[in-house]
């Protein structure tokens, strides 16, 4: 007879303890242990994920890298580093209504057209629900097949018995396992399901894809090692009321993790935005004092978009800070940085942060685009509109360079902007036609040349 245990599994890192504690030892977040019942049935043995592998020089020559599989969506295929890779296992993760399966379903249409045949496991809808959301974003196709199954067991065999060249998992929470005693989206199950589908995408060679829910602090359900068992993480963001989305990669092993894929929801259903630079600027005000254009590098496409700032005198007491698309704490030194080199105070005043369109922004070199727009709307003064801002602000008051500044620069070009705030270190190097390089140094020496004053 088998016999039972309790364990208490972390839903941040995974970790394991055996009793109940209010926060995680390892990760330290509170709240988080759950417990779940593990069956002991002697050894427990797990298969290989390679049959009768054995050990290959790194050199050897016999064996040449897979050739990737094209999704036929060039963004897709952006953020992937170039397609699919055979045998790699991805999970997808977003917000309730975002987009995934609308996404799966479009990616499983192209590659069962162009490629072989595909498996679609559909955890939360029955099969004529699954035909009606195909149906209508017009996927046609003899060669997508849609299997409506929860158990992991019947499910892996069915990808073992078939020849499918595309697997997706929709979703990873609603598959169980029924040698796990505990219910369908736990910790335990999720693991287990995870791993078993690791061995099917490595011993098959075939690719699949995992569809997460996200929690309400964003987080993929389920134990943060999930991510880690998985070859590549990607994120699909977006405003539900708005049509702009973005798929963004948090980990990829076959690729970078700094390249974004733009999409626009339609009735039938996504898009690719194969110019967002003209997306992000279609609504930008005209002669309106605190909006800076500011061009952004993600991966190794030069985006355009705009950085918006609100200053007004504090009436509840404490001044708000609030920073959306952009890390608050630069933003707290931009402040104190013009405080102290610039002369305008900030103390008294709320002060709000913008990045149009949902974007959001992790490099440095939008420090000036940020401080041009907060200067702006403090003295309302509108930043002239022909002229973008980038470069790293230090604590000093200089302005540092950036990498890729021809590219940020011949991007600002093409969409008619004809003079740019330029680090002095990085102007140098830059030659565009009919483009005006004003080479800064100081964050003093920026502000009466973008504003008219």
């Amino acid at each position: 007879m088998s016999k039972a245990k309790s364990e208490f599994l972390c839903e941040s890192c995974g970790a394991v303890s055996p009793r109940w504690a209010g926060k995680c030892p390892d990760c330290q977040e509170w709240n988080t242990m759950v417990e779940h019942v593990v069956e002991e049935k002697g050894k427990h043995e797990r298969a290989s994920i390679v049959r009768n592998a054995k050990p290959i020089p790194v050199t050897d020559g016999a064996t040449a890298p897979p050739a990737r599989m094209r999704t036929g969506i060039a963004e897709m295929d952006r953020v992937l580093g170039g397609g699919i890779v055979p045998g790699s296992l991805t999970l997808v993760g977003g917000d309730p209504g975002i987009g995934k399966s609308t996404l799966m379903l479009q990616i499983s249409q192209r590659i069962a057209e162009s490629v072989g045949p595909v498996l679609y496991v559909s955890g939360e809808e029955s099969f004529t629900q699954a035909q009606l959301r195909a149906r209508r974003l017009g996927v046609a196709t003899a060669r997508l097949m849609i299997l409506t199954e929860t158990a992991v067991n019947a499910i892996s065999r069915t990808i073992r018995e078939g020849n499918f060249a595309f697997v997706v998992i929709d979703s990873i929470q609603s598959v169980y396992s029924p040698d796990v005693g505990a219910v369908p989206g736990s910790v335990s199950q999720v693991r287990e399901c995870a791993c078993e589908f690791l061995r099917v995408s490595k011993g098959e060679d075939v690719p699949i894809f995992l569809v997460g829910h996200v929690t309400k602090d964003g987080a993929i359900a389920g134990p943060r090692m999930l991510e880690h068992l998985v070859d590549t993480v990607l994120y699909f963001e977006g405003e539900g009321k708005q049509a702009l989305r973005i798929l963004r990669t948090t980990k990829n092993r076959f690729g970078s993790t700094n390249e974004i894929g733009v999409f626009e929801m339609r009735d039938t259903g996504l898009h690719e935005v194969a110019n967002p630079s003209a997306l992000f600027l279609n609504e930008r005000p005209e002669g309106v004092s605190g909006s800076v254009v500011f061009p952004s590098i993600e991966g190794t496409r030069p985006l355009l978009v705009e950085v918006q700032a609100l200053v007004g005198d504090a009436h509840a007491g404490s001044p708000r800070r609030t920073v959306t698309g952009m890390n608050p704490n630069r933003i707290s030194l931009i402040l104190a940085v013009l405080e102290k080199h610039a002369g305008l105070h900030f103390s008294d005043r709320d002060v709000f942060v913008n990045v149009a369109g949902g974007v959001k922004l992790d490099e440095p070199a939008a420090d000036v685009a940020a401080a041009l727009a907060l200067v702006s709307s403090f003295r309302g003064v509108p930043v002239l509109e022909h002229v973008v801002a980038f470069g790293e602000i230090g604590l000093a008051g200089e302005i540092r360079a950036v990498d890729m500044a021809r590219q940020r620069v011949a991007e600002a070009a093409k969409f008619g902007f004809q003079a740019g705030l330029v680090p002095k270190a990085s102007a140098r190097d830059i030659q565009q036609d009919g483009f005006e390089v004003w080479s800064v140094a100081a964050v003093a020496d920026a502000l009466p040349l973008a504003m008219e004053v």
